[in-house]
């Protein structure tokens, strides 16, 4: 290791290598909860130039690396293995081009989702992709783990918005495939190689993304609906009614919603009385005034109907920040749940209502002091499922038990926050054995030593 770290030092600057007690515990783990580890090394490289020297070098002297974005996936990915040489590339950060024509913005990995978004609003358009770690979240882990977010109903994952990208490989070999055309059928498209691979396959640092033009008005409602077959209703017709203008479909179990609020004092429930579900729905739309009047003709029709049970839509941009805060509030329940099994699951849309009952009558059959919390995004089949009894040997038995729930409903062990370490095991719940074996014969052929990111996806 002395001899790569002194031609590591070579490379980079002393502000940019640590070593031992100058490692910050920071970069000992991700939000995930995986067992922390301090790396053997960590680097931060300033251009792709640089991390391609030190991806040759790693490769020369077999030394696996760990790849840090944002760290705040939750599957473990990024957070390192003993003897792992840690890759933050939180330095590689800033945006390189906005094209209003055209429509694109490119932009270095390491430059947070918010910075982009900030960008685009800057130039009247709209980056489509929005999560809630939107401040701490890096583009380039973004599209590594092919992220989702609260606009997939919509604009679909992160995929759908990548044009090109640039990725260097295990040896250090520079990917040039910086697209900026919609249409580009010349040959393989390689980038959707790195897109979703979870850096196994190669290291993300360029990537160019399609905007879209800002749209001249949101509305925002909070509704309650009495069970879910009500919910699949609404779903089919607000996608009827208000058509691609629907961007949001938030869905909160009653033990989710209350939760937020009996652990958030400065929020309150903008609906009277208590209910099985609450939804958030957003809508967006050019004319203001004739949009308004469309999205509450839809929402006062569900109300005659008996679909809805009631609604608030928000008259300010101050009123749908306090209902996204309900929605957002998973962050702060954290601080105070202790330990927690945190899935982000996908099921076909028609079995959540019955998977989620499914879920709870087991959970609390073995663990009956169990309490779980359900919300997601539901209509692009995403399900976020929080399960805790307080103790630490029972999250990851029940964590055990829910995958094990998801392979009987033929769904996804995950949907937004990609496999890591802590979902491997569980993969041949939801990939056939060919489809792991031509994952593996992909990783062979792009990284023979299994240097990167190794033992994240499969072993």
């Amino acid at each position: 290791m002395s001899n790569l770290i002194d031609k590591l030092s070579a490379i980079l600057d002393r502000s940019s290598l640590f070593l031992g007690e100058d490692i910050s515990e920071k970069y000992h783990a991700d939000w995930s909860g995986a067992d922390p580890c301090a790396p053997s090394v960590l680097l931060k490289p300033k251009t792709t130039d640089q991390l391609s020297e030190i991806m040759a070098l790693c490769f020369e002297y077999d030394q696996p690396v760990v790849i840090q974005g944002g760290l705040t996936g939750l599957a473990g990915g990024a957070t390192p293995l003993i003897g792992e040489l840690a890759i933050s590339l939180e330095r590689m950060r800033g945006i390189e081009a906005i094209d209003p024509s055209g429509m694109t913005l490119t932009a270095l990995a390491g430059t947070p989702l918010q910075v982009l978004q900030d960008a685009a609003d800057d130039h009247d358009l709209s980056l489509p992709l929005d999560l809630g770690a939107r401040g701490s979240c890096q583009i380039g882990g973004n599209v590594s783990t092919n992220a989702g977010g609260t606009e997939v109903i919509r604009y679909g994952m992160t995929r759908a918005l990548v044009l090109g990208l640039e990725a260097v490989l295990a040896d250090g070999t520079q990917i040039n495939a910086m697209n900026t055309l919609v249409k580009n059928n010349s040959g393989y498209d390689l980038k959707h190689l790195f897109i979703g691979s979870e850096g196994t396959l190669g290291i993300v640092t360029r990537v160019v993304l399609q905007l879209q033009p800002k749209a001249r008005s949101t509305h925002t409602a909070l509704c309650a609906v009495a069970d879910y077959a009500s919910v699949i209703k609404l779903l089919i017709e607000l996608k009827r009614s208000l058509g691609p203008g629907l961007t949001g479909f938030e869905l909160m179990w009653d033990n989710y919603y209350e939760k937020v609020l009996e652990v958030i004092p400065a929020l309150s429930s903008p609906l009277d009385g208590q209910f099985p579900f609450y939804l958030l729905v957003e809508y967006l739309d050019n004319d203001q005034e004739l949009g308004s009047d469309r999205f509450e003709t839809v929402l006062y029709k569900q109300l005659e109907l008996g679909v809805l049970q009631d609604a608030v839509i928000a008259k300010s941009h101050q009123d749908a920040e306090k209902f996204w805060q309900i929605r957002d509030g998973i962050g702060e329940l954290f601080q105070v749940l202790g330990p927690v099994s945190n899935q982000d699951v996908s099921l076909p849309v028609a079995d959540i209502g019955l998977f989620a009952t499914d879920l709870e009558r087991r959970l609390k059959a073995k663990y009956p002091d169990v309490v779980v919390l359900l919300f997601g995004h539901i209509g692009d089949n995403n399900l976020h499922i929080c399960a805790y009894t307080g103790r630490e040997e029972d999250k990851t038995k029940i964590s055990h038990d829910i995958m094990q729930l998801i392979g009987e409903y033929s769904g996804a062990i995950t949907a937004e926050h990609g496999v890591g370490i802590l979902k491997r095991d569980y993969l041949p719940l939801s990939r056939s054995a060919t489809e792991i074996a031509l994952m593996k014969t992909l990783k062979v052929a792009m990284d023979p030593k299994a240097i990167l990111n190794r033992g994240r996806v499969f072993e």
